[in-house]
């Protein structure tokens, strides 16, 4: 459930304007919204709405959909033309399909139904000001770096006898930035770095080179600090927009290194580390030898340390399966004479198999909670147990799939209110959280949970059953047990499939 009080601390920096014709519906809800928000404006229809946009500046724009003068359709359409990124909430009696196809085509943060439920409001906003503050963040966070890059500059410029020192700290400087922002690019570039170095050696490449790639190598992934964090931070794999969206660090890291002197050769070398030499890659689409020499080796080192290392979607390959790899894409994405020597440089070299994704520490574990937590129950959501199958496959860690299936929840709900639902789901998430510490507990599939165990919970049924009671004696439960190994379970489609199967095989 969210907290009033950690909302209220989330909104209490923030502004809001509310839009909304029905006079004793404003007034209500911006009463409401003045006991969270530090800045509260109204306005009556879309028209003046805009005008207070445009005289202000708001975290967040609540408005209605039907409403004289201008409606909330225009008004948004206005808004994300001057401000693309201005988080907006619909709250609406109106639900026709039309209406939500203009919510998703503006890109409006959230869509609510009235008549008011303010718990659903709470929801709402609790997501859109923690991603409204976390966007504040890196904003200042950025600033930040670009402040402590042109101080650095400066220092060197003034003082010429210290530019070799100054070029290292700066160096170091910003690797720890990268590192205490995404953990995983700090040790995957330190890598790429080193092995840049050991397939320019091995090719005969002069020292200044190999020290100029591996310099390079360490700052290949800088035009991520432009990348947003949810985006840089999600510890999945990227979908669609994502996806082009974090393609565009290169071309962002290339420019931040050109406008500084000290850095230009190491620019060019990044600029071109995702390029392919048959022409496939980003963001120019370079091909063969129109791509720089050092960037072909990086093209190489880059691609073998994603291959070694555990993703969270993806397993490592062995060392041999890598290489094999690299063989099998020569004159693909590789250059055949970079790959030749590539491969006979990376067989002589011990890879660090403990290279990871998964969360290390109390900030990781957070940010993995922002993508794969339940907000009502608190356990971990269907994505991640996909996720925790997938990787059980290799490593076979969890022995057992623990199936709790509560009965004729959906009757429940239509008899008693979806908040009702959700403060009993709350209440087995809690329940379970403190009976299973050591497990991976997860919500599945709305009313039902999953206990991944390395040996067979002792579920306590009149325990759960206890808590269903009090909420309503229709309400029953039945506790499954499958075998990971025996049943093949290496991820929820085959989890989903073998309970299909077993579902139909009841009903006949």
């Amino acid at each position: 459930m969210t907290s009033v009080k950690e909302l209220k601390e989330l909104c209490s920096k923030l502004s809001v304007l509310y839009v909304e014709d029905d006079s004793g519906l404003r007034e209500m809800v911006s009463d409401y919204l003045k006991k969270l928000f530090l800045n509260v404006k109204s306005a009556e229809n879309g028209e003046i709405g805009l005008c207070e946009f445009k005289n202000s500046s708001f975290d967040l724009v609540i408005t209605d959909i039907q409403m004289p003068c201008m409606n909330g359709i225009e008004m948004i359409e206005a808004i994300k033309n001057d401000s693309p990124e201005q988080e907006i909430i619909i709250l609406t009696a109106f639900s026709e399909s039309y209406y939500f196809m203009d919510a998703i085509r503006f890109d409006v943060s959230g869509y609510l139904i009235k008549p008011i439920d303010f718990d659903k409001i709470n929801i709402t906003l609790f997501r859109i000001t923690n991603k409204i503050i976390a966007m504040k963040e890196n904003k200042l966070y950025k600033q930040e770096l670009e402040r402590l890059v042109k101080e650095e500059v400066e220092k060197n410029n003034i003082l010429e006898d210290e530019k070799i020192y100054n070029y290292e700290q700066t160096l170091m400087a910003l690797v720890k930035m990268i590192e205490q922002r995404d953990t995983y690019t700090g040790g995957h570039s330190e890598r790429v770095a080193k092995y840049c170095k050991i397939i320019a050696s091995e090719m005969g490449c002069a020292p200044a080179d190999c020290d100029l790639i591996y310099r390079a190598g360490i700052l290949h992934d800088i035009g991520k600090i432009v990348t947003p964090d949810t985006i840089l931070l999600k510890p999945g794999k990227l979908e669609g927009n994502e996806y082009g969206l974090i393609q565009e660090h290169v071309t962002a890291g290339k420019q931040m290194l050109e406008k500084i002197p000290m850095y230009k050769e190491l620019a060019s070398i990044i600029g071109s580390h995702h390029e392919r030499y048959d022409g496939g890659g980003y963001p120019e689409k370079l091909k063969g030898d129109a791509i720089g020499f050092l960037s072909r080796i990086m093209i190489v080192a880059d691609a073998f340390d994603a291959m070694t290392t555990n993703r969270i979607y993806k397993p490592r390959l062995s060392q041999a399966e890598a290489l094999s790899e690299i063989v099998a894409n020569s004159a693909k994405q590789f250059d055949p004479i970079v790959a030749k020597f590539a491969v006979e440089a990376l067989k002589k070299i011990e890879v660090d198999t403990n290279s990871t994704q998964m969360p290390h520490g109390k900030i990781e574990e957070e940010r993995f909670a922002y993508f794969y937590k339940d907000q009502i129950t608190g356990l971990y959501n269907q994505t991640y147990l996909d996720l925790s199958l997938v990787q059980n496959s290799s490593s076979d860690i969890y022995k057992y799939i623990n199936f709790i299936s509560i009965h004729n929840f959906g009757n429940f709900n239509q008899s008693n209110g979806w908040h009702d639902g959700d403060v009993l789901l709350n209440s087995i998430g809690v329940y379970l959280m403190q009976t299973f510490p050591k497990y991976l507990l997860f919500r599945f599939e709305g009313d039902d949970f999953i206990i991944l165990s390395e040996e067979e919970a002792k579920i306590d049924v009149s325990e759960i059953e206890g808590l269903l009671f009090k909420a309503s004696d229709m309400l029953n439960i039945s506790v499954d047990t499958f075998d990971i190994k025996a049943k093949e379970i290496s991820s929820l489609l085959k989890f989903q499939e073998i309970l299909s199967y077993r579902n139909r095989d009841i009903h006949q």
